[in-house]
């Protein structure tokens, strides 16, 4: 069973999350929030799998909580899930880099967001349809100068390569086909990249890539 928190400071929007997942045979709502603070001390408490966090919210935003629940190492194995009101947010940069596992728009289809609380249980960065590689060209765009790439070596040449095809925004299905492997060896590679450099997930994986100098601005298709 996957376990959710809804922080939002909405009862409506909860409401109607916790409606949605309820009615799953695998995912359960385990708590509720209605602002950042009280977000970070039910996920203390609750050790829910996946926390659905408004960006907006009184007394803490959810940048801020997110930060807060991803610096703890006990909440290591806790997703977080940004949601916001508009794909273009100011904040979905942070967000990512705080350490979420991804963002969804609050009207995204149902499905999609079911879709969301499964993967990011399974490892996967989660980001609406369309917005992957808009937000990873922001991402370029700000980037900082790269840092050291000693991080790195302990990767092999070929997982080098795929953390670079993460870095562009490619699924484990377009990697498979880039390097002509199964998606199966791709998902593989990509695990024990995350391993090795300690990443949350792809999500994270992602701002090392680009934080190294692996890839860097301009190399998106």
């Amino acid at each position: 069973m996957i376990r959710v928190l809804l922080a939002d400071d909405q009862s409506l929007v909860r409401a109607g999350f916790k409606a949605l997942l309820d009615a799953q045979r695998d995912i359960e709502v385990a708590g509720e929030a209605a602002d950042g603070e009280e977000a970070v001390r039910k996920v203390r408490e609750l050790r829910p799998d996946v926390v659905l966090m408004d960006i907006r919210m009184p007394l803490l935003d959810g940048l801020a909580a997110t930060r807060k629940i991803t610096e703890e190492p006990d909440l290591n194995d806790v997703k977080v899930v940004m949601l916001t009101t508009f794909e273009l947010d100011e904040y979905v940069f942070e967000a990512i880099r705080s350490g979420a596992s991804g963002f969804l728009v609050k009207d995204t289809e149902p499905e999609e967001l079911l879709r969301a609380v499964r993967a990011v249980v399974g490892g996967d960065a989660l980001l609406s349809p369309g917005v992957t590689r808009r937000l990873i060209a922001e991402f370029a765009a700000r980037s900082k100068e790269p840092a050291s790439a000693e991080p790195l070596g302990e990767l092999t040449e070929r997982e080098r390569e795929v953390m670079a095809l993460v870095g562009i925004g490619l699924s484990n299905e377009e990697i498979a086909r880039r390097l002509v492997v199964s998606p199966l060896t791709a998902k593989t590679h990509v695990s024990r990249t995350m391993v090795k450099l300690g990443a949350r997930d792809r999500a994270q994986l992602v701002v090392l890539a680009y934080e190294s100098g692996l890839v860097r601005p301009g190399w998106l298709g």
